[in-house]
């Protein structure tokens, strides 16, 4: 079942790269501008080399992976009328966990063909494109970073409303105004985390983490290197998933996520965000799981797509390494000798895991999942728990040579221009910066060719 369920999946992902590769004129012909440009080379290195589950599960946890990976293509219509999931809106910023997560197979980040756009007017909708969408441009989702009375804000302003749309009729509820908020400068961005390797990033123990941070001292605090967890404000304990690792678990990602981006009332989240009159089609939590026998109409056999979701995360591989040249061998010393594995670290290990698979494993990742300070230059003004409005985590880098958009906000397809965006006034990150500017035209090759091998 995993084999020919995946294959198709990933087989029509390719398909859709390929369209895209060609239409924009052979990115490949790009691949080598040579070392003299230091211009980073900005298509994926080759062909996905992930979308599968993490080696050595059982065939239980690998049926929850099959499962999950059904649930997570599945279209979510407002009453389960027009597509086979139900419950979405009256706000919304796509109809599926998928049509976000897809680049370079089902859990990465954007696509090269944004699905908003054509979400914006499905089964009639009224909604109007922001100007900060475009067909090739990334996925976003919007915070205001203020509100109207001048208060911090901070919050996800969903998108698009289901307003005017053929399965919800009389809902009369409207986009928030984009334009005022851009004029006013009031309003931030954020792309889809890539999934893969979710599972290994929850069972790393809060004690690997904060010895990490605090191993080699001395050369983070000469290079202004500091860095903290965020945390849980009730229990402590430390949070890392999201931009500011403001999520403890998986599924409190996954719940979030459902009710925020999709609009769909859960377990975890089971109210509404938005319960003006006549744009409220269901019952809550539109999606549950069932005391009374499971009576409801699913895809899987699994109790509720929330438990779908998170076993699919939780099992979702990291990428496999591309191959390994002199190139890309000297680029990933030169990543440790500049100082960028200093946050970036490497690999962390698991802890003890009731999943046999995901313990006591070496989780490459490439993060050591701390906030660090990144300068005016990235700065988003959004507070998220212990993580200022400057300070983000630091990004896993497992999977990057494969991404098509980088920085929180995606803001730049170009790697190198990427890197460069970590120095600003107040970034920890301008040291390092300073050593790689330093580096010469090859050396900055090879490190960019190690960055696309990951």
């Amino acid at each position: 079942m995993q084999d020919t369920f995946l294959r198709p999946c990933r087989s029509s992902l390719t398909v859709l790269w390929l369209v895209t590769f060609i239409a924009t004129g052979s990115l490949y012909a790009q691949n080598d501008p040579g070392p003299a440009n230091n211009r980073a080379r900005t298509d994926p290195s080759g062909p996905p080399s992930t979308g599968d589950p993490i080696r050595n599960l059982t065939a239980g946890e690998t049926a929850a992976f099959n499962n999950g990976l059904i649930v997570f293509q599945e279209v979510d219509s407002v009453s389960g009328t027009l597509d086979a999931g139900s419950g979405l809106g009256p706000r919304f910023n796509l109809d599926s966990c998928a049509g976000c997560h897809a680049q370079p197979a089902i859990g990465g980040s954007s696509p090269p063909v944004n699905p908003q756009i054509a979400v914006a007017t499905k089964a009639g909708a009224t909604n109007k494109i922001p100007s900060f969408l475009s067909i090739n441009g990334p996925v976003r989702e919007a915070r205001f970073v203020r509100t109207a009375t001048g208060t911090a804000d901070g919050g996800v302003h969903d998108l698009f409303v289901i307003s005017g749309r053929s399965d919800a009729s009389g809902c009369t509820i409207t986009q928030p105004d984009f334009a005022a908020a851009s004029d006013a400068n009031n309003v931030v961005f954020r792309i889809p985390t890539p999934l893969y390797g979710a599972g290994l990033i929850e069972a790393i123990d809060d004690a690997v983490i904060l010895a990490n941070r605090d191993a080699d001292a001395s050369k983070k605090a000469v290079l202004g290197i500091a860095g903290h967890p965020n945390r849980n404000e009730n229990d402590g304990s430390l949070t890392r998933f999201g931009w500011k690792a403001q999520n403890k678990s998986l599924s409190v990602f996954a719940g979030e996520a459902y009710n925020v981006e999709q609009g769909v009332t859960n377990d975890i989240f089971p109210n509404e965000r938005d319960s003006t009159g006549g744009c409220r089609f269901n019952s809550t939590p539109e999606d549950y799981v069932d005391p009374n026998g499971g009576k409801r109409v699913r895809p899987t056999a699994t109790p509720s797509d929330l438990i779908d979701f998170v076993f699919f995360m939780r099992f979702l591989a990291p990428p496999a390494r591309g191959d390994s040249t002199p190139s890309s061998r000297n680029g990933e010393a030169l990543f440790s000798s500049v100082g960028c594995a200093l946050c970036h670290t490497p690999s962390l290990t698991t802890a003890s895991s009731t999943t046999n698979a995901l313990s006591n494993v070496s989780a490459n990742l490439f993060s050591d999942l701390l906030v660090h300070k990144m300068g005016a230059g990235l700065a988003d003004g959004i507070a998220q728990g212990f993580a200022a409005g400057d300070e983000f985590r630091t990004a896993p880098l497992w999977g990057i040579g494969q991404r098509l958009f980088f920085l929180h906000d995606g803001r730049t397809s170009d790697l190198l221009t990427a890197i460069g965006g970590h120095a600003s006034a107040g970034s920890e990150a301008n040291q390092v910066i300073d050593a790689f500017n330093s580096l010469t035209g090859q050396q900055k090759q090879d490190l960019l060719n190690f960055l696309r091998s990951l």
